[in-house]
């Protein structure tokens, strides 16, 4: 880890514990077309991007209606919640320690754009960010492409930048842009799905600076 000077990090999950949140959004969607619900232990086994196929995955049939009905209504919902929500225990900790040695740090998430700096304002971390990176719309497609955008932006060799995030999908991310990926497993997959990926494992936030020593 000694080449790494920028560190892109994934927003839910990663950052912001709202795995609690989202499994009750997700079942008042269920409970709404009466398809049965998702344990917390369900939900980190069956979560996965795209998206739309996770929902197809837990029941829902987008032949009765479209993606993007149950799509809004989640995002409704979930922002609805956000206030629930918390960091991640060291969330700050981590990022001033990471700003104190100078590190590029980004954020790099599928939350539509306006959703995710409202988001990052309310939790006051705007300031530890050099640049942030979402999509610009709802549907939490991948989100390599913007990545990929924001580091030619800025003039960064992906060689030298880390993506660390919760999710298998980063480590897929990571390596369509060119970059190291360390997964942290107390997010929206389990640590034990997260194992043997081919990507470094952690098993909580707090846990990265001593990874980068």
């Amino acid at each position: 880890m000694n080449d790494i000077t920028t560190i892109l990090w994934d927003w839910n999950g990663t950052l912001l514990n709202d795995t609690a949140i989202c499994v009750k959004t997700i079942n008042e969607l269920l409970t709404e077309r009466n398809l049965p619900g998702l344990s917390c232990e369900r939900y980190l086994d069956v979560f996965d991007f795209p998206v739309k196929d996770y929902y197809r995955r837990i029941g829902f049939d987008f032949e009765k209606e479209p993606f993007e009905i149950p799509a809004h209504r989640y995002i409704e919902l979930y922002h609805s919640k956000l206030h629930e929500s918390k960091l991640h225990d060291g969330t700050v900790e981590v990022l001033e320690h990471f700003r104190e040695l100078k590190y590029t740090q980004l954020l790099l998430s599928a939350s539509e754009i306006k959703n995710l700096e409202t988001a990052i304002d309310q939790f006051g971390l705007r300031e530890y960010f050099d640049g942030i990176a979402g999509l610009d719309n709802i549907y939490a497609h991948s989100k390599s492409d913007i990545g990929i955008a924001l580091l030619e932006k800025m003039g960064i060799d992906p060689s030298t930048a880390c993506l660390i995030g919760d999710t298998l999908h980063d480590r897929e991310v990571a390596e369509k842009m060119g970059c190291h990926c360390l997964l942290v497993g107390n997010g929206h997959q389990s640590y034990n799905r997260l194992k043997n990926n081919g990507a470094a494992l952690l098993k909580k936030l707090e846990d990265v600076p001593g990874y980068f020593r």
